[in-house]
């Protein structure tokens, strides 16, 4: 069985050891450092390439949301995929979660959320999917003002005809089994067009998905 790395990045030292006791129950799970700030997540994922990474949304110093893109900005500079970032914030649905995920984070989990469910959006996102459902990611743009919309990337005209009517479908927040009844084919056949879909966009998963179709104007196209 392979050891999930864990970085923890909170100002609060007790909540770090709280998390950390959780994180370290689990024979599968191993913290390999903390945080206190944004400026000491960078040199500590630099240093330690966990894979995942549990981000406070509230700093000092430097906030998550700022660490989150640089951490992923200087991995894609590097054509690496860089650490699996889960922000940690205080309320449901507000506007730093939805910076997260625009920034590139693979979901969020509320500071009082059940240890099991901690534990299991690590696993979760290490596996490569996103805590938050492309579905609650559209609803959580969608309570916020989006960002301006930008050119639309030379790269999303690569795709097929049908590539990119699983998309829209994707980006409105259906799951595989219901794109597969709209568009009459098995669900193997969906994955096998998301895949194609996030390889040629250059997108991790389904959440950035809809990021990219929600900035760029593509939701309801």
């Amino acid at each position: 069985m392979s050891t999930i790395r864990v970085a923890l990045v909170d100002d609060q030292q007790m909540f770090r050891r709280g998390v950390s006791m959780i994180v370290r129950s689990q024979p599968d799970l191993e913290v390999v450092g903390e945080a206190a700030d944004g400026q000491q997540a960078i040199a500590l994922v630099e240093r330690e390439r966990p894979d995942v990474v549990l981000m406070d949304v509230r700093m000092p110093v430097m906030d998550g949301v700022t660490a989150t893109k640089l951490i992923l900005g200087d991995a894609a500079a590097r054509g690496e995929t860089g650490p699996r970032i889960i922000v940690l914030t205080t309320f449901d649905l507000d506007a730093d979660a939805a910076s997260a995920i625009r920034a590139g984070a693979s979901g969020f989990v509320l500071k009082d959320a059940d240890p099991d469910f901690l534990i299991a959006a690590i696993r979760t996102v290490h596996a490569g999917t996103a805590v938050v459902a492309a579905s609650a990611t559209r609803a959580l743009l969608a309570r916020f003002e989006p960002a301006e919309p930008k050119p639309v990337p030379p790269e999303f005209d690569s795709l097929t005809a049908r590539e990119r009517e699983v998309f829209a479908l994707a980006a409105k927040g259906l799951s595989n089994s219901e794109i597969a009844r709209t568009e009459y084919v098995s669900e193997a056949t969906v994955k096998t067009h998301i895949s194609n879909v996030l390889a040629k966009l250059g997108l991790r998963d389904r959440v950035q998905l809809v990021v990219f179709a929600y900035e760029n104007g593509l939701v309801d196209r």
